[in-house]
């Protein structure tokens, strides 16, 4: 095994025997710690990032929403340490009891939730994961490994130096929270096949990044973050909320996993719709790419191919489709979303009430945004990811989807004929 994964990992399984056992108070001590050093550092932190930054100005193939990713200020560092005061805030799962039952034979057994142990998370060029990522675990009483993106190296140096030097001022082992910072492809693949170590690996970047964790990983893995993300203009929508969220959906932060790839709009009120929606999103920089009905309404469609259906683009780029009624726009979105998030605009009680019922995804909204799946606008303080699949946990993962059950049995010399 690669030698800084294999230390590493051993580091953080002994970590995470102390943390398991630490007190919710002397953990929200450490996230407090944490935030009070990135508000004390924040240029420190800014001249890492601005080292990443200029090493993409050289690279063209990189695009501006990557950029924006990848960009920290002073405004992104205290949304961090907002979020770790947040999820210092929340109450803490570890300990709760569940469920508590006295079986005929005098046997009391009860269920309480216990941190997962070591989990890695492997993702892309976005640096305020790595703090997310490290506050969340660290409450959950969890050790974590993490292993960012080659872009994003010098930030999150930056980042878990500060991080680690807060836990051990409070007497926390600093291996609570560490950082591969090898950016070889071998440092990663053997981090996928550390199940000796570890106990979850969470992939949080596009589809390539998942599908090589999926294909590799002998870890369990929660999937997350692909968000081929789709909003249905129903032919009973108010059309000033339909533009509204339509914009803010695609417009707001393109380059993240909530943000809106696909809109569908139901043929009755496309006419309506579409000649006022399109000239404003090309306006604001949107390439559209439509079905023959939608380049009937506006001159500036490029046609939609059928890989357009199925990208995320993760840019200011969105397709556009016209269907034929509320079937049609569920059938689609089941046969090409990633069960992340989906949206319906409508005045219909019924229209929504099926919509939310028949749409497979994690999140599925009426009359919003998409923007809004994120564990910080949940309430969850931040989150460890966006999970896409349906076990163990699915959407935002907060504190309580970073841990899992134990049972408490207690006896008084029972046993077993």
């Amino acid at each position: 095994m690669h030698p800084e994964v294999l230390e590493k990992c051993r580091q953080a399984r002994k970590a995470s025997s102390f943390l398991a056992g630490a007190s919710t108070t002397l953990k929200n001590k450490a996230l407090e710690k944490i935030a009070l050093s990135l508000e004390k550092n924040k240029k420190e932190i800014i001249k890492a990032n601005k080292l990443d930054l200029e090493d993409l100005e050289s690279q063209e193939h990189y695009s501006e929403a990557f950029r924006d990713r990848l960009q920290l200020n002073e405004e992104r560092i205290l949304g961090m340490t907002e979020g770790l005061r947040n999820i210092a805030a929340l109450e803490d799962p570890v300990g709760e009891v569940t469920r508590m039952w006295k079986r005929p034979n005098g046997l009391e057994i009860g269920q309480v939730r216990v941190p997962i142990g070591v989990i890695a998370i492997i993702y892309e060029a976005r640096p305020n994961v790595t703090i997310d990522a490290g506050g969340l675990a660290m409450k959950a009483g969890n050790a974590v490994i993490l292993r960012g993106g080659t872009e994003a190296l010098n930030s999150n140096r930056a980042l878990i130096r500060l991080v680690r030097h807060s836990l051990a001022s409070l007497d926390l082992p600093a291996d609570c929270v560490a950082l591969i910072e090898d950016t070889d492809r071998r440092a990663a693949m053997d981090l996928m096949r550390a199940n000796q170590y570890l106990d979850l690996l969470i992939p949080r970047g596009g589809p390539a990044l998942i599908d090589t964790v999926i294909a590799n990983s002998t870890v369990p893995v929660i999937q997350t973050g692909a968000g081929n993300c789709h909003t249905y203009i129903d032919c009973s929508a108010d059309l000033d909320k339909a533009i509204a969220i339509t914009v803010n959906a695609k417009i707001q932060r393109p380059g993240v996993c909530n943000a809106l790839e696909t809109l569908l709009v139901h043929r009755d009120i496309a006419p309506r719709f579409l000649p006022g929606i399109l000239p404003v999103l090309s306006k604001l920089g949107v390439e559209i790419r439509g079905c023959s009905v939608t380049a009937s309404y506006f001159e500036d469609v490029i046609p939609a191919s059928e890989q357009d259906w199925k990208t995320e683009y993760l840019d200011l780029i969105l397709a556009v489709k016209v269907v034929e009624n509320l079937d049609q726009a569920v059938e689609h979105i089941n046969v090409y979303g990633t069960g992340h998030s989906e949206a319906i605009v409508t005045d219909s009680y019924e229209h929504s009430r099926s919509f939310l019922a028949r749409v497979d995804a994690a999140a599925v909204y009426v009359n919003a945004s998409t923007r809004f799946t994120d564990g910080f606008a949940f309430g969850l303080g931040a989150e460890m990811g966006i999970s896409t699949q349906k076990l163990h946990a699915r959407g935002p993962m907060g504190l309580e989807a970073l841990t899992t059950l134990k049972y408490l049995i207690y006896g008084s010399g029972q046993i077993r004929e």
